[in-house]
């Protein structure tokens, strides 16, 4: 099927779509004719316009009728297991994250367990179960970071989890070719998100990631979710890492642990 043609029998799993980079994903496939299952923590509504962060510009109204929403959790094997039980779609796109902050030799152990468990374990069973399932010929995306090649200090987990998605993508593109299954990775930079909200209160920091792009556009969900649609209709495109960062790799990542401390000591 060539770019720009749709039809409504194809079918979307968007895993973290009820915010965020799920969420616009799951507007954007929507408003190109796809059939859009949102699985989130929560069951899902339609989104409402500016629920994917600053910047965007997409309409809940626009999505109504368009999905349905199931209850899923991706730390719970069982709940990953059943969420595709009973299909069969052609794409499944997986954003669930959370981050902490913490230097290596002062990290609570736990909150390390929980970013991995959220971040890495999480899409290893979305790719698991969901790779059990996805037609031959579909596609899988998984929404890894800037963060998987570019570390920050006090992101040790969050950077362990990301660069450890991206390579696990790779190899679940290497087993799962020979059905046809292309799978790849998004790696953003900076966007305001309702996950990263709460670090813009951080004085200092939102200017310091306007600084580090090459470029006077701050990303928005929806960017990455046309990086989505990209992926999803890209036959010849598997095992990639695509970053979609205004340029920022090229230039020092912000010291968010720095700015944090001062902050708030």
């Amino acid at each position: 099927m060539a770019a720009g043609e749709h039809t409504d029998s194809r079918h979307a799993v968007v895993v973290g779509g009820a915010s965020g980079i799920g969420a616009a994903t799951a507007h954007v496939l929507a408003q190109a004719g796809w059939r859009v299952t949102i699985a989130d923590l929560t069951e899902a509504v339609p989104p409402e316009a500016g629920s994917y962060g600053a910047g965007t510009q997409a309409a809940g109204a626009d999505v109504v009728g368009a999905h349905d929403s199931r209850i899923v959790d991706v730390t719970d094997e069982a709940s990953v297991e059943a969420l595709f039980a009973d299909t069969a779609p052609d794409l499944i796109v997986t954003t669930a994250g959370v981050s902490t902050l913490g230097l290596v030799t002062d990290h609570d152990t736990a909150e390390f367990r929980r970013v991995l468990d959220v971040c890495l374990t999480g899409a290893f069973l979305v790719f698991k179960h969901g790779g059990r399932v996805v037609r031959d010929g579909g596609a899988m995306v998984a929404i890894a970071s800037l963060n998987a090649r570019q570390p920050g200090r006090g992101m040790a987990a969050y950077c362990a989890a990301k660069a450890g998605l991206v390579s696990l993508a790779q190899v679940a593109a290497l087993e799962l070719g020979e059905r046809g299954i292309r799978v790849n990775t998004i790696s953003p930079g900076f966007l305001v998100t309702p996950l990263t909200e709460p670090v813009l209160q951080i004085p200092g920091l939102t200017e310091g990631y306007a600084e580090n792009s090459l470029t006077d556009h701050l990303g928005t969900a929806e960017d990455v979710a046309r990086a989505v649609m990209f992926l999803a209709e890209s036959p010849w495109m598997t095992g990639e890492d695509l970053v979609i960062d205004g340029g920022a790799q090229h230039r020092s990542y912000p010291d968010v642990l720095g700015l944090a401390t001062k902050a708030f000591s």
